[in-house]
C-alpha cells in the first residue's frame, strides 16, 4: 500500500504544479498587474484545466491540443473575470494597467508600491512620464532634497539586497555629481 500512496502524492503535487503554471500563465497573458495570493493562482489553473479540458475533450473527441488549449483559455477567461468582476477594473485598455485598489492581497500589494515610493493609483509609465517632465527631460535632479531622497532610497534598495555595494557606490556617486 505504500506504493500506491506515494504514486497518488505523487500525482497530487503534479496536478497542482501544473495548476499553479496554468493559472501564472493565464494571468501574464493578461496586461496589467494582477496581484493576487498564490493559492488563487493554482485555484484559477485548477479550475481552468478541468473545465477547459471537459469542454475541449467533448468538443474535440479528445485531441489533447485542442484539450490543453481550451484549459489555457478557461483560466485566462477566469483571470479576466476576476479582473472584472472582483476587481471592478478592466481586462484590456489604459486603465487595465492600473494598481487594482480591491481584490484578495491588494492592500499589502499597495502598501508595498508606497514604500516603493510609487503612487499606487498611477501606471508605472504616467508616474515615469510625471517624473521626466519636472526634471526637463533626463537630467538628474537638480534640488537637493530630491537628490537626498533619491539617495535615500538607494540606500534601502542596498538594504533590501537589491544592489550591491558597487552598484550603490555607483548610482550614489551618478546622482550626487562625482
Amino acid at each position: 500500500m505504500p506504493i500506491v500512496a506515494a504514486s497518488t502524492f505523487g500525482t497530487v503535487v503534479a496536478i497542482m504544479l501544473s495548476a499553479f503554471f496554468t493559472g501564472a500563465l493565464a494571468r501574464l497573458a493578461v496586461p496589467g498587474p494582477d496581484p493576487m495570493p498564490a493559492w488563487l493562482t493554482v485555484s484559477i489553473g485548477l479550475v481552468g484545466s478541468a473545465v477547459g479540458g471537459l469542454v475541449g475533450a467533448a468538443l474535440s473527441g479528445g485531441n489533447s491540443f485542442v484539450i490543453s488549449l481550451a484549459a489555457f483559455g478557461t483560466a485566462i477567461l477566469l483571470v479576466v473575470a476576476y479582473r472584472r468582476f472582483v476587481q471592478g477594473r478592466p481586462a484590456f485598455g489604459p486603465d487595465a494597467l492600473r494598481p487594482p485598489r480591491r481584490g484578495l492581497g491588494i492592500e499589502p500589494y499597495r502598501e508595498r508600491l508606497r514604500r516603493a515610493g510609487l503612487d499606487p493609483n498611477k501606471t508605472l509609465q504616467e508616474q515615469f512620464l510625471e517624473r521626466q517632465a519636472g526634471r526637463g527631460g533626463a537630467e538628474p535632479p537638480d534640488e537637493e532634497g530630491e537628490t537626498q531622497d533619491l539617495v535615500r532610497k538607494l540606500e534601502d534598495l542596498h538594504r533590501a539586497g537589491v544592489l550591491s555595494d558597487e552598484e550603490l557606490t555607483a548610482k550614489r556617486a551618478q546622482l550626487l555629481g562625482g
